[in-house]
């Protein structure tokens, strides 16, 4: 069974925690239990509330949204339905509707979303969908909150009095109101209303010529306010009228609140499930917040947070745009103590306090913020000693107040235990108090049980090198500017850089000299020894983190230059495949014009077509059949090649141009031949020799042998005359 004392709670901050989830609460029930979290006694409840919160997170972020779940909240209409005879007034069924149609919506679409938020609904599958409530009370009640005429007999014909009666009012003032308009006895406003009563606006000095009770008059004096004697009557009978329909309404009232009282259980739990979701809801938006996450629970004994932040400080900065440094920290069986030393102001505190305050959000169903490969296990206790804790009421000095604390931890500590000691040792005399609290350590050390202690003392510095379990660890300082780096390193002691930080403050070097010669020699080397130690690791951190730098520059270089070689290839390729293409079309081409001549001389249609379907078989022979894949690559290339072939095409078509326009004007500049008919010619930019057959108006019949054209004489040019 898990059990964390509230001075946990309270030296780690878990308040501030629940000050700021209250805010973020929509709903005052949720706001009020919120500051009641506290860590689960049992892990199976620990792992049930995370996976809530960790659901409801992933809901801000999908289309099926969790509906809202707001109420007003009903702690004094459950009282009253607890009172036997007791009978609730209009606003309060109003607010039992709207809870109960709120908590059945959520549970309705929770059942039908329960593949996305199955541990959710696990829970909303404990509380019953009761519609009844509703019914009953949409029976008596409209959308309005106001009740029904139909809600009775009764009531339904009181009311139909109730509207006669008001039209008998409204028809004997009006007519009242007409006749003393037309004698002149009221002022110009006519009539006004007092009392929730029409009353006529009459002159005073007419007060007496009008009949009816005076129910009040104007500040001056000069206006007096009357209800006509006619109208008087019906008020009366409207009074007891509103009468009856005020005890029929009560009579209603209590019917309803007897029909509702057996389901005063189902309501409370109704108001409990809501406030449940409202306390999940404020938990994922608090997760969103420091971005928090589920890490991996393990039943192994590892605790290992990986970059994570202590979410009050990271809220904290995030207002004040300044940086929140994380930190990495693990604890397992093979090191499961750790013992961090390092001069003040360097974050050994809150390191530690990270470390508490994460467990803790963790252990009572938080998300937190740590990277994703993160995990841990569930401790059964978590012993905190940390602050001054000097008690005045108890008369108990600092040291007193810590070796209580001690014995407290003795008692309590074993192998299920993370303990977290800050400034360990301290509050008595260096040697004595070191020596004791060496002896505490060695016996948690023991007891196996889990910690993280904060020491100045050389004692424990060198007990942490000698237990086999414990590890030395230190926050990182730049050994120049003695400015703190806000890093935790594993593995080895800090020096406090007393001497060094001091002369860094200005403290004269005469005296830091003669503070040294007090000091033991050998615990100022041991210190000097670390210091020096201290300063030769953080250049080599600085000297690998340029070395790692050059090392992905060179690998950026070298993919860079395998993409180029790549593409370079590639080109190669194509262009081989286009040549090899060009290569084969222009054999086609001379086959092609070889059978072309043959048959322009012979004329033998036969052999023309006999030699041709030689060309394609043999060409066909040659082809292959190609998979999908391959004639998609060879589309694309295909596609490439022709992209360049149509740039070729183009630049051959702009020579051929030239060559036209230039044989054009040679053409124009060579002497005329007068054509006669017999003559062979061809055309100024052909090879085809046809002979003329007749000339009509500048244009001559040329005969090709297998076809006649007509051509103009300016585009013929001799080739033989006729003999």
């Amino acid at each position: 069974m898990i059990s964390i004392h509230n001075k946990t709670l309270q030296d780690l901050e878990f308040q501030t925690v629940l000050e700021t989830v209250s805010e973020l609460c929509t709903t005052e029930a949720a706001k009020e239990k919120a500051f009641e979290i506290t860590p689960f006694q049992n892990s199976n409840e620990t792992i049930i509330s995370l996976l809530q919160t960790s659901e409801y997170v992933s809901s801000f972020s999908n289309n099926n949204i969790i509906p809202n779940h707001y109420f007003d909240s009903l702690d004094y209409e459950l009282k009253f339905l607890a009172i036997e005879d007791s009978y609730l007034e209009t606003h309060s069924f109003k607010k039992i509707a709207t809870l109960v149609e709120t908590a059945i919506t959520l549970l309705q679409f929770l059942k039908k979303f329960e593949e996305y938020y199955p541990t959710i609904q696990q829970y909303a599958s404990e509380v019953a969908i009761e519609k009844n409530i509703l019914k009953e009370i949409d029976a008596i009640f409209d959308k309005y909150g106001e009740i029904k005429d139909q809600a009775s007999l009764d009531l339904s014909n009181i009311r139909k009095q109730i509207n006669l009666v008001r039209g008998k009012i409204n028809q004997s003032f009006g007519s009242a109101l007409s006749q003393y308009i037309s004698s002149g006895y009221l002022d110009d406003i006519k009539e006004t209303v007092v009392e929730n009563r029409r009353v006529l606006a009459v002159l005073a000095m007419y007060r007496r010529k009008v009949k009816g009770t005076v129910l009040g008059q104007s500040k001056t004096g000069s206006i007096v306010y009357m209800e006509p004697e006619a109208s008087m009557r019906y008020s009366r009978e409207l009074n007891n009228l509103e009468y009856e329909e005020r005890e029929e309404i009560i009579r209603i009232l209590k019917v309803l609140t007897n029909v509702i009282r057996p389901y005063r259980e189902l309501i409370l739990n109704y108001q409990d499930f809501l406030t449940h979701i409202d306390i999940t809801s404020a938990k994922a938006k608090y997760a969103s917040k420091i971005n928090g996450i589920l890490p991996e629970i393990t039943k192994d004994r590892t605790l290992y947070f990986r970059e994570a932040f202590h979410p009050i400080l990271l809220l904290n900065n995030n207002k004040k745009n300044k940086k929140t440094y994380p930190q990495t920290i693990q604890l397992e069986q093979e090191s499961r103590i750790i013992v961090i030393s390092g001069p003040n102001a360097g974050g050994k505190s809150i390191t530690l306090k990270t470390v508490g305050l994460l467990q803790l959000m963790l252990q009572s169903g938080f998300l937190i913020p740590v990277h994703e490969r993160s995990k841990t296990f569930l401790f059964d206790r978590i012993l905190t000693d940390i602050g001054d804790n000097q008690s005045i009421e108890n008369h108990l000095s600092t040291y007193s107040y810590r070796l209580k604390n001690m014995n407290y931890f003795l008692k309590k500590c074993n192998s299920k235990t993370l303990f977290l000691i800050d400034e360990f040792g301290t509050g008595s005399d260096p040697e004595l108090g070191g020596a004791l609290a060496e002896t505490f350590l060695e016996e948690f050390y023991e007891r196996e049980a889990f910690g993280i202690i904060t020491t100045h003392y050389t004692n424990l510095k060198i007990l942490a090198d000698e237990l086999p379990h414990t590890t030395n660890a230190n926050m990182l300082f730049d050994e120049k500017s003695l400015e703190p780096l806000y890093k935790l390193h594993v593995g080895q002691a800090g020096s406090s850089f007393t001497f060094e930080v001091a002369q860094k403050n200005g403290i004269p070097f005469s005296l830091i000299n003669r503070a040294k010669k007090k000091v033991e020699g050998e615990k100022v080397r041991f210190d000097k020894t670390i210091a020096n130690l201290q300063k030769e690791r953080h250049k080599l951190e600085k000297t690998s983190k340029i070395l790692k730098e050059e090392e992905q520059k060179a690998r950026t270089e070298s993919q860079k230059m395998e993409v180029i070689n790549a593409k370079i290839q590639d080109k190669l390729e194509s262009y081989q495949e286009l040549f090899d293409s060009n290569q084969r079309l222009v054999y086609l081409g001379m086959k092609l014009d070889d059978l072309s001549d043959k048959y322009f001389n012979n004329k033998n249609k036969k052999l023309l077509i006999s030699e041709l379907l030689k060309v394609v078989e043999i060409e066909n022979s040659k082809r292959k059949a190609v998979t999908v894949k391959e004639k998609k690559t060879i589309q694309k290339k295909q596609e490439a090649i022709l992209k360049e072939v149509e740039v070729k095409v183009e630049k051959i078509r702009v020579e051929k141009k030239e060559e036209k326009i230039k044989q054009k004007l040679e053409a124009q500049n060579k002497p005329k031949f007068e054509l006669k008919v017999g003559d062979r010619v061809r055309m100024n930019d052909g090879k085809a020799v046809g002979t003329i057959d007749a000339i009509e108006k500048n244009r001559a019949t040329v005969n090709y042998g297998f076809f006649v054209s007509k051509v103009n004489i300016d585009e013929l040019e001799m080739v033989e005359r006729k003999k």
